[in-house]
């Protein structure tokens, strides 16, 4: 029998269900098609990661923190760039200027 993968809203609804209490496991998995021993994994998996939510840590405020450094990080990467320029420039000058001056 080929292993059937489900998407995570439908684990997300069934696991709902399940919370909710208003029907037993055993019909949810009547229902929907699951097996029970799935359906109180998927309950459990929800419910722990449901802090996750409204954590700071959470994946995608960590992204836009990396992408904040990221960001910062070119910024910097930009401004010393600028400034090498500069002083080469300067430095081509000073070394001109001398060659000119005959020192």
């Amino acid at each position: 029998m080929p292993k059937r993968v489900h998407s995570a809203s439908f684990k997300a609804k069934v696991a709902i269900e399940a919370i909710k209490g208003e029907k037993t496991i055993t019909e949810l998995a009547s229902d929907f098609g699951v097996h029970p021993v799935q359906i109180s994994n998927w309950k459990k998996r929800f419910l722990e990661g449901a802090a996750e939510v409204f954590s700071e840590g959470s994946a995608r405020s960590r992204e836009a923190e990396l992408q904040r450094e990221l960001d910062e990080a070119h910024r910097q990467l930009g401004q010393t760039k600028v400034e090498l320029d500069w002083a080469k420039k300067k430095s081509e000058e000073i070394v001109a200027r001398r060659a000119k001056n005959g020192r």
